[in-house]
């Protein structure tokens, strides 16, 4: 299965309206979008508008495929699973959201070579097409590091010495 999420708080009309027109234009039958508040209805992939948390785990556990606006929570679960996850940033010209801080974090993963990332619809196409059945990658944590929990443990015992809460 390929699942598209897209999070739950806006729309990703162009992210779903993609998928959907590779999906029909490949022939490619086993696709599940969570599609949050969208207003796009997709003719050729299943969807869902919101889905549980649990649901949501069990949808990338059971992916061959992730694709994803360039949320945080996507693309770090993705990375837990050990599953390839192409993301499509959102923009804040095309009104999906409010700053391009997604377009940030695609750029960033994409340096550490743990995320696909295509800007556009052609991308997307190309990306998806040129996926070469090496699908997994090397999971990531759910627990922070030992020696990151230190190092912040460090940070703040040196830098928040004195401060105190005003109530």
């Amino acid at each position: 299965m390929i699942f598209v999420t897209i999070g739950t708080q806006m729309h990703f009309d162009r992210l779903i309206a993609a998928v959907d027109d590779w999906a029909g234009t490949t022939r490619t039958e086993d696709v599940f979008a969570q599609t949050g508040p969208s207003s796009y209805l997709p003719r050729n992939i299943r969807t869902k508008s919101f889905i549980t948390p649990q649901d949501f785990r069990d949808c990338v556990h059971d992916a061959r495929i992730m694709i994803s606006h360039a949320g945080m929570g996507s693309i770090l679960t993705a990375l837990e699973f050990g599953k390839r996850i192409v993301v499509m940033p959102r923009n804040d010209r095309l009104g999906e959201h409010r700053s391009n801080h997604q377009i940030a974090t695609a750029r960033y993963f994409a340096g550490q070579n743990r995320v696909l990332v295509a800007v556009d619809r052609q991308e997307l196409f190309a990306v998806l097409n040129h996926l070469d059945g090496r699908d997994e990658v090397e999971p990531i944590s759910p627990i922070a590091s030992p020696a990151l929990i230190s190092t912040i443990r460090q940070f703040v015992e040196t830098n928040c010495q004195g401060l105190t809460t005003r109530h």
